[in-house]
Formats: C-alpha cells, structure tokens, sequence
C-alpha cells in the first residue's frame, strides 16, 4: 500500500487566467517559486496539522474559501474525492463470514 503525501501548506493561485489549487511544505518558498513562474491572486494558508490533498481540500472548503478559488478548490475535491472512491474495497456479507470462519479456525487450530 503506498502512503501519500502529506503538505502543511494549501492553497489557490492563479497563472495565465487559470485558478488551480496548489500544496507546498514551505509557504515562503512555494510563494517565491509561484511570483516567478507569473503566478497572481495567491493565497496559500499553513494547515493545522499535516494532511494528505483530500483532507486539505476538505479544510479549504470548511475555511469558506470563494470565488474563482472555491470553485478550483470544490473541482479538485471533486476529483480527489472520485479517486479516493475508486480504491475503497467493498466486501459483501459472505466475505466477512467467511473471514471469520477462517480466523477463528486459525485461533483454534
């Protein structure tokens, strides 16, 4: 299973009229790298705890972010949160039953 990356920084910036949001571990240097690629309107804030993207996302939604910058961030929470979905395993009934037939048959073996 691979471990993703946590970032305690997130944000929005804008770049040739595209708002998008963005993640970092250095706010000043990631501000620094954004002025020099052209970026405008950036507005990185440093997380409460270390999370993964999706967590990010979720806290800029609850911090009320608006404007072109909710809408980047509602779009790629929506994308985060449609692949987080894709690698959830569903196990039916029978599945758990049988798991535990077989660990308990394990236990008493």
């Amino acid at each position: 299973m691979t471990q993703e990356k946590l970032f305690t920084v997130a944000g929005t910036a804008t770049q040739n009229g595209v708002t998008k949001a963005r993640f970092a571990n250095d706010l000043v240097a990631r501000i620094k790298i954004l002025n020099k690629n052209g970026c405008t309107d950036i507005n990185l804030v440093e997380l409460p705890s270390p999370m993964t993207k999706l967590q990010a996302l979720q806290y800029l939604t609850e911090q009320g972010v608006a404007g072109d910058a909710g809408y980047a961030v509602a779009n790629k929470l929506a994308e985060k949160t449609k692949i987080a979905k894709k690698g959830e395993v569903k196990v039916s009934g029978k599945a758990v039953v049988k798991a535990t037939v077989k660990a308990d048959a394990k236990v008493t073996a």
